[in-house]
Formats: C-alpha cells, sequence, structure tokens
C-alpha cells in the first residue's frame, strides 16, 4: 500500500497527520525504533541473553521483520469481553487454531493469547510464530461485575509452552492497583529469569476518571503517567490505548485538590491538542523510547481500516513500535482479517511515513 492509498483512509485528516511537524518533544530526544533495537537499546540493559533472543525473535518475524516495528495479534478478548461477545460476530474464532493462523497468515510478529488457547496448539505452532501468554484477566461472571485483573496461570506455564514473551494488565488507578502492581513485578522478573520478552497493558480503571466533560481513562497525562509506573516494574514493551484528550491531572484536582502531582509545563510545553504530540507524550514516558509503545487497536466498527490506519499513522509519527490489533481483524473472515493486519503493516514499511 503506497501513500495515496494510506492518504485516502486517513481522508481529511490526512494533511494534518501527514505534515505535522511535532514542536513538544523534539525527535531527537527519542530513542526509535530501528533494526538494531536489541543491540543498541536491550543489550545494555539487565536483560539476560535469553531475553535479548527472543525479543530478537519476535522483532525478527513477519512483514515487519528487522525493521524495529512490532504488529502483534492480541486475542484474550474471550476472556475479557466474554466469548459471546468476541467471538459471535465471527465463530471461526471459537477455534483456538485460527487465532495463531490468523497471526501468521496475517505476517504478525507475535500471538498474544490466553494460557488456554495457546497450549491447545502449543506443539504445532510455537515454533512457528513467537508466542505471547496473557498471564491475567478480568473476570466477568461475578455479579455485579467488578474490574480486577487476577492471575490465570504462571510464568512457568508459559516458559513450558515455549512462550517468547509474557504479558499482564494492571488497572493503575483502581483499588486493586497495589496488589496488580506487585503481582506483576514478581511475574516479570521469574519471566526475566526464565529468558521471554514482558509486555505490560498499562490501562486506567477508575470511575472518577469518566466525568460529564471527557472520558480521562484516555487522556495523555495519565496514561503517560501508567506507562511510566509499567516502565518502572520493568516491562520491555508497554501497550496503551491512544490518547484522545488530556488534562486528567487537572480534572481529578478539581474534584480532590490533594489528588497526585502534574506541572504546568506538561499543559503549555509538552504536548497540544494533536493526537501525534499526545502520543509523543506517552512515548517520552516510556524512557524516551527506550521501552517501545505500542498502540491498542480498539474494538471492531464500521470503519476499522480508517480507524486503524489513522492509529497507526499517529502511533510511527509520534515514535511508537507498532501496534495491537485484534477485534477489528478477527471478527471478520480471515481473508478480510489478514488485510487489515496487512494494511497496518504497510503503513509501518511506508518510508514515506516518518517520525514528526
Amino acid at each position: 500500500m503506497n501513500l495515496d492509498k494510506i492518504s485516502k483512509l486517513l481522508g481529511d485528516k490526512a494533511d494534518s497527520l501527514l505534515n505535522h511537524k511535532c514542536k513538544t518533544i523534539p525527535q531527537k530526544m527519542l530513542h526509535l525504533p530501528d533494526g538494531e533495537r536489541v543491540e543498541r537499546l536491550m543489550a545494555p540493559s539487565d536483560r539476560n541473553e535469553r531475553v535479548l533472543n527472543n525479543y530478537q525473535r519476535i522483532l525478527g518475524t513477519g512483514r515487519l521483520a528487522d525493521t524495529g516495528y512490532l504488529s502483534i495479534l492480541p486475542v484474550d478478548q474471550g476472556v475479557e469481553h466474554s466469548a459471546a461477545a468476541s467471538f459471535a460476530p465471527n465463530p471461526a474464532y471459537f477455534d483456538s487454531e485460527n487465532i495463531v493462523r490468523l497471526a501468521i497468515e496475517g505476517g504478525c510478529n507475535c500471538v498474544a493469547s490466553t494460557f488456554g488457547v495457546l497450549s491447545s496448539v502449543a506443539r504445532k505452532y510455537a515454533h512457528k510464530i513467537p508466542f505471547l501468554a496473557k498471564i491475567n484477566h478480568n473476570e466477568l461472571l461475578t455479579f455485579p461485575n467488578k474490574s480486577d485483573q487476577i492471575l490465570y496461570g504462571t510464568v512457568k506455564d508459559a516458559y513450558e509452552m515455549g512462550c517468547a514473551a509474557v504479558g499482564a494488565t494492571i488497572y493503575f488507578g483502581s483499588e486493586n492497583a497495589d496488589r496488580q502492581i506487585v503481582e506483576v513485578a514478581r511475574a516479570f522478573d521469574i519471566a526475566h529469569e526464565l529468558g521471554m520478552v514482558t509486555v505490560l497493558w498499562c490501562y486506567l480503571r477508575n470511575p472518577a476518571f469518566k466525568t460529564k466533560e471527557a472520558d480521562y481513562h484516555v487522556c495523555a497525562d495519565l496514561t503517560g503517567q501508567a506507562n511510566h509506573l509499567g516502565v518502572t516494574i520493568k516491562a520491555d514493551i508497554i501497550k496503551q490505548k491512544l490518547p484522545e484528550n488530556n488534562g486528567g491531572y487537572l480534572a481529578m484536582q478539581k474534584l480532590d485538590p490533594s489528588y497526585g502531582k502534574t506541572d504546568k509545563r506538561v499543559y503549555s510545553q509538552l504536548t497540544t491538542d494533536h493526537p501525534i504530540d499526545l502520543c509523543r507524550y506517552q512515548v517520552a514516558n516510556c524512557y524516551m523510547g527506550r521501552q517501545g509503545l505500542i498502540n491498542s487497536g480498539g474494538a471492531s466498527g464500521k470503519h476499522d481500516f480508517e480507524q486503524a490506519a489513522f492509529t497507526a499513522v499517529v502511533n510511527k509519527r509520534a515514535g511508537g513500535m507498532g501496534l495491537i490489533s485484534g477485534r477489528k481483524s478477527f471478527q471478520r473472515p480471515m481473508k478480510e482479517g489478514v488485510k487489515l493486519l496487512n494494511m497496518i503493516q504497510d503503513i509501518y514499511l511506508c518510508k514515506d511515513i516518518t517520525v514528526a
């Protein structure tokens, strides 16, 4: 897919996204994705040789191999959002093998899923595409529903089935965040000992974050801090929702002046209301991109290709590392799902789309 086709997908946003020049945090301050990422950024860290090998294997797989960018298929929604809500649009994906097949045929670097999905086909596929086991999940059968991430297995389970990486979610801002931080930090330490890469879903969850003015679960300043906490517990890659607004700290301080701490320069110098500048602030909180930022693809709808193109362009031009897109691809026939994944990858392969 060339720049003209990508521009058509972006529609009236094309000029604003493709020609934007970031004047907040300069590009030269960032650690940008490239084919030498493991040697340049990971080798100087405390990660052992086995972690470096698995990281290189992930970066060397699929259509984005050796570019430093990632295209990951995540299908943990059968637990996170219920199997009915996730797979009823395309019942073929009740079959775990089709999840892995989609990742392979779609040219992904990695497939991320549950212990059950990956273990059911591990001997057939773990050597064909890197596996990422999601070790914790929300649980939606308890009434009333609650927001908590609980462990569904052990890091050793992931290691034994041949996983190259493990992933976890922390609901930062929730009443259970303290326990989740401790659990995931310990799990990531074990994962590194065993040689696996660590990926953290740094999500916000608190009813106070959603006000009549805005949903601050997707604001740049609070998600940026969640990212910073994620890299603090040694996540190698951060998964975050694309920011849609800003000023979460300021809004919460109106409710409680003692809430958190921020600085006015975050809003006057380090960000603007442009989506690329908001995403760059997320990248900055990942040690200026030393730990890679991947943004999530979001829910499926009528304009999946256009929305996925928007997210990929914003992430790439902000200095991010790639996209992790699930429902937009698996809630449609496999051929169309492959086409969507390839479209995302084409944006990262397009040399005309540069970092802002």
